[in-house]
């Protein structure tokens, strides 16, 4: 390629292609994800197309920014759906106006129809790995579908341009399991929504307790691949080693374990879901954040608890391995070690001069961590998967689709 043609790809728009079974305004790391990045390419001037399943807030939704697909309930997901096979509509509407490149979120029919139609189009398409599903089987007790899944995954990922991993844990586990051509695409935090000045000691008051107490948070899925048995066993050891300490568990978010949580935990206080500045009142009036789970990709609740300068307790790995400093921006506990983990919240919990240093420590690193380098990033990681060295051989890719 010119030099010349190379600038030019450089600096000009792109017409980006997304797709993705869930999307705002559905609460889950993932939706937030993807509309921050969905905002960041527009105010970067690019044209991007979403392709999701229809939601009930659709009602008369009808642009040229959203193709909207049939879906199915998701089993156990409440409110999200599978997008069906769409590949005939793909490629009417593709063929109509061709993107420059895909972004593929989602590894679900609608994802796979996504990719069968880039190869057939010679679009380059880029995935990303947002979701540890073979994780989450394991947790429902579905050892074949494991099994499958994970070959699946693999499967799926390698016959794209490139994957976009969020970690450097994530990327090296993936490449142990012969996963090719992955990338680090990390997550920003909005630092202006999180913040510790919307502590609200009205929502405290609510909550029963006064300044000196202890407002123990955990926001996120109330669902078994989030490891919530050892929530409930470090917060009643947190209460045999400190006495003295009034301090109560907030849970903040909604799920299929909620009525036995409700049961084992009948002095905790279950917030359901909560969005934007009224989640941001509940992380910045809380005071340690316990975040248990071992199946996360990264874990966007961990950089919103730092930016909203939480005390953060949680296992060495995701977002957590690459932006907590244990000791000095949280607390870090040995992966699946319970009993770290356990002893890393009772020591935040010994010296309250060292609780406020870590807070104070966790927003300072977590301000300077926005989402437009990460935006850019992704954008460079698009025009990169353009690039012909990266494409997939023309006859390969046609001749494959067509068995």
């Amino acid at each position: 390629m010119a030099a010349a043609d190379t600038a030019a790809m450089s600096t000009s728009s792109l017409r980006i292609a997304l797709i993705s079974e869930t999307f705002p305004p559905e609460v889950n790391g993932v939706a937030n994800t993807l509309g921050r990045l969905v905002d960041g390419l527009r105010k970067r001037g690019h044209t991007v197309q979403v392709i999701r399943p229809r939601q009930s807030s659709d009602q008369g939704l009808m642009d040229d920014a959203t193709l909207l697909i049939r879906g199915w309930p998701l089993p156990g997901y409440p409110g999200l759906q599978w997008g069906q096979s769409s590949m005939h509509k793909l490629l009417h509407n593709w063929k109509k106006q061709r993107p420059n490149v895909l972004y593929i979120a989602t590894e679900g029919p609608l994802g796979l129809s996504a990719l069968r139609t880039a190869r057939r189009l010679q679009i380059p398409a880029v995935t990303g790995f947002h979701t540890n599903f073979q994780q989450y089987t394991e947790h429902y007790r579905a050892g074949l579908l494991t099994k499958l899944l994970t070959h699946y995954l693999r499967w799926f990922h390698n016959r794209s341009q490139m994957t976009l991993v969020p970690s450097i844990s994530q990327r090296i586990d993936l490449q142990r399991k012969g996963y090719d051509n992955l990338e680090l695409l990390s997550r920003g935090v909005d630092s202006q929504l999180f913040h510790p000045s919307k502590r609200s000691n009205s929502l405290r008051a609510q909550w029963g307790l006064s300044d000196d107490d202890i407002a123990v948070i955990h926001v996120g899925r109330l669902a078994p691949e989030k490891n919530l048995g050892l929530l409930s066993k470090t917060f009643h050891a947190m209460q045999l080693a400190h006495p003295q300490q009034k301090m109560k568990l907030i849970l903040v978010g909604d799920g299929p374990q909620r009525k036995s949580l409700e049961q084992q935990l009948p002095s905790a206080i279950f917030c359901g879901i909560q969005r934007g500045e009224a989640l941001a009142e509940h992380y910045a009036s809380g005071d340690l954040f316990l975040f248990p789970s071992v199946s996360e990709t990264f874990g966007n609740v961990v950089l919103e608890a730092l930016a909203s300068g939480l005390g953060v307790v949680t296992y060495d790995l995701a977002a957590a391995a690459l932006h907590i400093r244990h000791g000095h921006t949280g607390v870090l506990a040995a992966p699946g070690d319970e009993d770290d983990f356990i002893s890393a919240a009772n020591w935040l919990l010994e010296n309250r001069e060292a609780l406020r240093r870590v807070r104070l420590n966790a927003r300072k690193h977590a301000s300077l961590q926005g989402w437009n380098g990460i935006v850019e990033l992704f954008e460079q990681h698009l025009r990169q998967a353009m690039q012909p060295e990266s494409r997939l051989p023309e006859a390969h890719a046609v001749a494959h689709e067509r068995r």
